[in-house]
C-alpha cells in the first residue's frame, strides 16, 4: 500500500511518524507507527529521486515542525510539515523548497542543540560541489548557505576527496565528515565545530578506508 522500493528514512520529531523515500518514484512515504497505518504519499514539491538517510528535523520559524531531505537528482531540499495537531495546515506536505549548492547529495543532518543544517554532494560531478558541503541556519533559510571547503581541510594529496555524512557528536557540538578515497588512496575524518563552522580537527589513519557512516 505504501509505495515500491522504499529506501532511506526516519522518524520525525515526535518519533510517532516515520518519513521514507520511494526515491525512484520521487515520493516520501509517512507511516504512523502507534496505530500502523498509511498517512500519505507525498509527491508534490518533493524534487528528483529524494535521499534523505534519517532526515533531519528542525522547527521552522513559519512553519513550525518539519522534516527534511536533500535530493540526488537535483539540488532542492524538501521541508515537510510534520505536527498534525499543532499545525495541521502544514502536515504531511512540502511547505518549502530551497537549494543546496549542488545536487547528488546523500545525507542532511542536524541536531536538537543546534541551529545549524548541513547537506553533502558527494555524488555531484563537479569537485568543487563534492569536496564541500553546505550549511543553513534553520532560522534565516533565505539567507543562503554557506559554503564549508571540508576535503582542503582535509590536507589530502591525491584522490577524489569526496565529502560525505556529517553525524554529530552526542552533545551537538561537532559534526565529523567523512572525505572518501580510493582503497589505495588516504582518506580522512574531519572535525568541524558546530557552532564557529571552523575545523577542530582531522583524523588519519591507516585503518580509515573510504569511511562513510559513524555513530556514537
Amino acid at each position: 500500500d505504501a509505495e515500491r522500493f522504499l529506501h532511506d528514512g526516519g522518524f520525525d520529531a515526535s518519533k510517532r511518524y516515520f518519513l521514507t523515500a520511494a526515491n525512484a518514484r520521487d515520493t516520501i512515504v509517512v507511516i504512523d507507527t502507534k496505530t500502523g497505518i498509511l498517512v500519505k504519499k507525498i509527491k508534490e514539491g518533493v524534487g528528483a529521486t529524494p535521499h534523505p538517510g534519517r532526515g533531519a528535523n528542525f522547527m521552522h520559524p513559519k512553519f513550525g515542525p518539519v522534516w527534511s531531505t536533500s535530493h540526488l537528482g537535483d539540488d532542492s531540499i524538501a521541508l515537510i510539515g510534520t505536527d498534525p495537531k499543532g499545525h495541521p495546515d502544514n502536515a504531511w506536505k512540502v511547505v518549502e523548497s530551497i537549494d543546496g549548492h549542488g545536487g547528488s547529495s546523500l545525507f542532511i543532518k542536524t541536531h536538537p542543540k543546534s541551529t545549524n543544517l548541513w547537506v553533502d554532494a558527494p555524488l555531484n560531478s563537479d569537485e568543487e560541489v563534492y569536496q564541500s558541503v553546505s550549511v543553513f541556519d534553520v532560522n534565516n533559510l533565505d539567507k543562503g548557505p554557506e559554503i564549508i571547503p571540508v576535503a582542503k581541510w582535509a590536507g589530502l594529496n591525491e584522490g577524489a576527496k569526496r565529502v560525505v555524512q556529517g553525524e554529530y557528536n552526542k552533545a551537538g557540538t561537532e559534526v565529523w565528515f567523512s572525505v572518501w578515497n580510493g582503497k589505495a588512496q588516504e582518506s580522512a575524518i574531519v572535525v568541524v565545530d558546530d557552532k564557529t563552522r571552523k575545523l577542530n580537527k582531522v583524523i588519519k589513519d591507516k585503518r580509515l578506508v573510504t569511511p562513510t557512516g559513524k555513530f556514537n
